[in-house]
């Protein structure tokens, strides 16, 4: 098989994995939304417009952005690239957006439908400072940027093992 081939059928399998990673990202949006109480309709956000989206897409947004930026302390703390992605390829950050997905499910996502919830009965009170609150909160209680360190270290270990063995 020559190298074109190889290359090709790595990006195809990279491309089936994103697509069942989207499946099921959509049906942990609808559960999780769910387990908060919180009407979902489905993941849009318009970049140009980011205030136009809904509550929930807007505290996704902001929560995003925090674990996000946890993860860029975790990736810089252990010395690794933030641009050398395993499944970003596209953004200067791919690194980081990699990790901060794998704690969509369990940090991301609650946080931004537990502080929609918290904001519907203060909304007075703008709800990215909500997010912000509830983010500080739950990395102090989970210990996210420690473990972010780990997942890190793991990964890279594993891909050094890889090339070693």
């Amino acid at each position: 098989m020559g190298e074109f081939e190889v290359a090709a059928g790595a990006h195809a399998d990279i491309a089936v994995l994103r697509g069942i990673e989207g499946s099921r990202a959509k049906v942990s949006y609808q559960r999780i939304a769910e387990q908060f109480g919180i009407e979902w309709a489905s993941r849009k956000f318009d970049r140009s417009k980011p205030d136009a989206a809904d509550a929930p897409n807007q505290a996704i947004n902001h929560a995003a952005t925090a674990v996000q930026a946890a993860a860029m302390v975790a990736v810089s703390v252990c010395g690794a690239l933030p641009s050398l992605g395993f499944i970003h390829e596209d953004s200067g950050i791919s690194f980081v957006l990699d990790i901060a997905d794998l704690y969509r499910d369990s940090i991301t996502l609650p946080i931004a439908f537990g502080a929609v919830k918290e904001w519907r009965k203060r909304p007075e009170e703008p709800l990215e400072r909500v997010v912000r609150k509830l983010s500080g909160r739950l990395f102090r209680e989970k210990q996210l940027v420690s473990a972010m360190i780990d997942r890190v270290k793991e990964l890279l270990q594993h891909d050094d093992d890889h090339r070693n063995g």
